[in-house]
C-alpha cells in the first residue's frame, strides 16, 4: 500500500515509476544474458577470463564506486557536515589511488588468484585468514543491505513506490543478470552505466547551477547554518579523516577490487585504478551540493539521506526526477552485481571448496550460481524493515574494514608481516572501533580502528616478525592450512 504523505509529495506518478523499473529491470537482465554468453568456464565466470582492457577495466572500477551511497550519502553529509562533509567523502578516491600501484602488485604475484581472502590465507595462514574472512563477508552483506535500502527509499521518493516492493526488484534484477553472467556481464554493464551516471551527474549540476548560485547557497548557510562553512567543525574534521580511512580500508580489503585486478589484463591494472580515481574525485562534491542547496531553495528534507534525489528532482520536475531515477538506478546496479559477484567468489574458493576439497569447473560455478542467490536474499531479508539511515549502516563496518588496511599494505610489500601481527591488528583494531562507534559515532570509528590497528600490528611485527617468501603466492591456487613460510 502505498502511503498518502509520500504519494502527494513524490515528483513521478507510481505508474511511471514501475513503467522505469520494467525498462531497466529487463534491460539490464538482457545485457547480463548477452555478455555473460562468453562465460564458458568458472574462471570466464568468476574474472572474466583475465584480459579485461583498460577502458572496461576503468568504466568498471568509477561505475563500481560511484554507487547508490555516493550519490545519496554526499548530499547527507553537506547537510549535515558542512563543506568538510563533501569533501570528506570524495577522500575515498584517495583509496583508488593507492590501489592503483597495489593492483599491479597482486596480479604480479598471484597471477592465478580468485579472492583477496585467498591472498591472506596462503600469505598468513588460517591465523590471519579467519578473522579477515569473517570481516570481508560482514562489510559485503552490509554494504549489499546499504544499497538495497538506498533502491527502495529512492523509488519511494521519486515515485511513492512503497520501499518494500522498489528495495525488492532492485535486488532481484541484479541477482537475476550476475546469476546469468557472473563477471563479463558485471564488467560490460558496468561500462554503459558509468557513461550514463557521469553523463547524468554533469547534467543534474548544470541544471541545478541555473537555478541557484553558489553566492545564494553561501549566504543562505552564513545566516542559517553557519557552523557548515566553519573549517573547525569538531564532527566535519573527525568525518574528513574517517571516511578517507575507511575508503582505504573498503578498497584495500574488498574482494569487489582485488576480482577485478585478476580479471584486467597484465599492466592494465595500476592504470584503470589511477584513471578510475582521477573520473571519481569531482562526483561527491558535486552531489554533496545538492544538499548545500536545500537550505536556499527552501525545500524540507525529512530523511538527510535522500536530500540529494529530492533537491534535483524538485527544481527539475518530473524531468529531473527521471534524470535522477536512471542515474541512481545505474549506480545501484553497478555497485550491487559487482559485491554479488566478487562475494560468491569467496563463497565458492574460500569455504566451499576447502572445505569438501578439489571441484571440478561445473561445481564450482554451480556453488557460485547458488551463493549469489543467498548473499541476495540475505540483504533483501535484513534491508526489509528499513532501521537506520544508510550511513549508519553502511559505517558500522568501518572500524573491521579500517583494521584490515596495514596487514594488507604490510602483506604485499614485507616479508616481515607476520600472521601473529596480522590477527592481532584485525581484532583488536575492530573491537577498538565498534567502541567507538558506540561510544561517540560512525564518523570516528574508522578512524580510531585504524589507528589501534596500526599500533597493534607494528608492536607485534617487531615482537614477532616473520620470513616470508613472495614466491609460493605465484604458484596456482591451493588450499593452505596454515603459513608454510612462517617463522614465527
Amino acid at each position: 500500500m502505498i502511503d498518502a504523505g509520500v504519494l502527494a509529495t513524490a515528483i513521478l506518478s507510481p505508474t511511471a515509476g514501475y513503467v522505469l523499473l520494467a525498462v531497466f529491470g529487463v534491460t539490464w537482465v538482457a545485457l547480463g544474458m548477452w555478455w555473460g554468453r562468453r562465460a564458458k568456464s568458472y574462471d570466464g565466470f568468476a574474472v572474466a577470463g583475465r584480459n579485461v582492457g583498460l577502458a572496461l577495466a576503468s568504466a568498471t572500477a568509477v561505475a563500481t564506486w560511484i554507487t547508490s551511497n555516493t550519490v545519496m550519502l554526499a548530499p547527507q553529509f553537506a547537510m549535515q557536515l558542512g563543506v568538510w562533509g563533501a569533501v570528506a567523502y570524495s577522500t575515498a578516491s584517495f583509496g583508488l589511488f593507492a590501489f592503483a600501484p597495489m593492483s599491479g602488485r597482486i596480479r604480479e604475484l598471484m597471477p592465478h588468484g580468485y579472492t583477496a581472502v585467498e591472498f591472506v590465507r596462503r600469505r598468513y595462514g588460517r591465523l590471519g585468514s579467519i578473522p579477515f574472512l569473517i570481516i570481508s563477508f560482514f562489510y559485503a552483506l552490509t554494504w549489499l543491505i546499504s544499497m538495497a535500502m538506498a533502491g527502495g527509499k529512492l523509488l519511494n521518493v521519486l515515485s511513492g513506490i512503497p520501499y518494500e516492493v522498489g528495495m525488492t526488484v532492485v535486488v532481484s534484477v541484479c541477482v537475476l543478470y550476475t546469476l546469468f553472467g557472473g563477471m563479463y556481464a558485471v564488467i560490460g554493464t558496468d561500462f554503459i552505466q558509468s557513461l550514463i551516471i557521469l553523463i547524468g551527474l554533469v547534467v543534474v549540476a548544470t541544471a541545478v547551477l541555473m537555478n541557484v548560485s553558489v553566492a545564494e547557497v553561501h549566504e543562505t548557510l552564513v545566516t542559517e547554518r553557519p557552523m557548515l562553512l566553519s573549517f573547525l567543525f569538531p564532527a566535519a574534521l573527525m568525518a574528513l579523516f574517517n571516511n578517507m580511512l575507511f575508503g582505504f580500508g573498503e578498497i584495500f580489503h574488498s574482494n569487489v577490487w582485488w576480482s577485478r585486478a585478476f580479471a584486467m589484463r597484465e599492466g592494465v591494472g595500476p592504470k584503470a585504478y589511477a584513471l578510475g580515481g582521477l573520473l571519481w574525485l569531482p562526483v561527491p562534491i558535486v552531489a554533496g551540493f545538492l544538499g548545500l542547496a536545500s537550505p536556499a531553495l527552501g525545500i524540507g528534507i525529512s530523511q538527510p539521506d535522500t536530500a540529494g534525489p529530492l533537491v534535483a528532482a524538485n527544481l527539475l520536475g518530473t524531468g529531473g526526477a527521471l534524470l535522477v531515477f536512471v542515474v541512481v538506478f545505474c549506480s545501484l546496479a553497478s555497485s550491487i552485481d559487482s559485491l554479488l559477484a566478487a562475494t560468491s567468489d569467496m563463497v565458492v574458493n574460500d569455504i566451499v571448496e576447502p572445505v569438501a576439497g578439489q571441484m571440478s569447473d561445473a561445481a564450482k560455478r554451480k556453488a557460485a550460481m547458488v551463493s549469489i542467490i543467498v548473499l541476495g536474499v540475505a540483504a533483501w531479508a535484513v534491508a526489509w524493515p528499513n532501521v537506520g539511515t544508510l550511513a549508519t549502516v553502511l559505517f558500522f563496518a568501518g572500524p573491521l574494514v579500517g583494521s584490515c588496511i596495514w596487514p594488507i599494505l604490510a602483506g604485499l610489500y614485507f616479508r616481515s608481516a607476520s600472521p601473529i601481527a596480522a590477527c592481532a591488528a584485525m581484532v583488536l583494531g575492530s573491537v577498538s572501533g565498534l567502541v567507538a562507534y558506540f561510544a561517540i559515532g560512525w564518523f570516528v570509528a574508522s578512524l580510531i580502528g585504524a589507528a589501534v590497528s596500526g599500533i597493534v600490528f607494528a608492536i607485534a611485527v617487531h615482537l614477532w616478525p616473520d620470513e616470508f617468501d613472495f614466491r609460493t603466492l605465484r604458484e596456482p591456487p591451493v588450499d593452505v592450512p596454515s603459513n608454510p613460510n612462517s617463522v614465527s
